[in-house]
Order: C-alpha cells, then structure tokens, then sequence
C-alpha cells in the first residue's frame, strides 16, 4: 500500500459508551471496549483491540467478534443525524477479505448511506494497521430512542441512561483518524 492515497478527518467528539455493552463496555472484563468517535464527514470512527480471547484461531480474530464491531460502528451513524435515535439491526452482511489479528490495534468506520422513515442502511469498513480493508459490511436499522431500547423499569432505565451511557473523553483519544481514500475500500 506504498501508493495508497490517505485521508484525514477530525474527531468532533467521542460517542456514548456503556459500563456492561460488549462492544463499547469500559467495565466489561470480557469484552472489547471499543472507543468511538464522531468525524467531521459524518461518519463514525472506532479504534479497538480484540483481545486474545476472542479469537477463532490462535492469533485472529472471530468472525462474529468482527461483525459486531461492524455492526456497532454503522448502527452508531445515525446519531450523527438524530441524536436522539439510535440503530436496532434488521439485516446485516459482512464480507471478510484478510484475516483479523487479535491484540493489535485496529480501527473501523462506518456511515449512513440511505436515512429514511424510521430505517436506514448502512456500510463500514475493518482496517488493518497498514490501512488494509479487513471487512466490509452493510446493514439494515430501525430507528429507537435508547430508553425503547432498554427493557428495564422507567426508573431503572432513567438510571441507566444516566449512569450508564455516557460520553466518556480520554487522554489518549485520537484527535482525527487517517483512512486510505474510497478506492481503496
């Protein structure tokens, strides 16, 4: 990739995370606690590291643990345009084109491509260090306020909007991301 043009986008903020979510949980032992960030372009950004547990073989990453962070980063996008909606899946397609390593710093990127009604569709991509598309994927959401979302009572889920999901900024946040340009998705 010697040749790759790049591209960078400024980070505006980061996203909400959870204590418990397996994708975006900061208090979840087992899980990924994967950051994500909102790009002046309109898209969403994540930078994440699949610890070796999660792997399929030794070394790299399971397929599932790929799609869920795909489909995180592209269900995330619909915040960017109603902050107060977040995506439910309907359908989602992934496409593995390289093999994902586990415990290396990885980052994805994910869009709104078709805002409708109360659906969107999707698409994002995996990238490796070296800028490499890893993954592609595509997805169907309905649109949900998070508190439709939640299957709690209305004051545990007054205090779990509260507590729980939260805008969490970090010292070591990036401050933009670099991808290869569109031809090379």
């Amino acid at each position: 990739m010697a040749n790759t043009t790049w591209e960078s986008f400024s980070v505006t903020q980061p996203q909400q995370t959870s204590a418990d979510c397996f994708v975006c949980g900061v208090e979840n032992e087992s899980g990924l606690r994967a950051r994500f960030f909102e790009l002046e372009n309109g898209e969403v950004a994540a930078r994440f590291t699949v610890p070796e547990i999660h792997n399929g073989y030794p070394g790299r990453a399971h397929g599932g643990v790929s799609g869920a962070l795909l489909d995180e980063v592209i269900g995330r996008a619909i915040i960017l345009l109603d902050p107060e909606v977040w995506g439910v899946t309907v359908e989602f397609t992934v496409r593995f084109r390289k093999p994902i390593p586990t415990v290396t710093l990885l980052t994805a990127r994910g869009r709104v491509t078709e805002n409708g009604g109360r659906r969107f569709t999707g698409a994002g991509e995996l990238y490796l260090p070296d800028g490499v598309v890893a993954a592609t994927a595509t997805g169907i959401y309905i649109k949900l306020p998070l508190d439709r979302i939640v299957d709690t009572s209305d004051a545990d889920r007054h205090s779990l909007l509260e507590a729980g999901w939260r805008r969490r900024s970090l010292p070591d946040d990036p401050r933009e991301f670099r991808f290869p340009t569109p031809t090379n998705r």
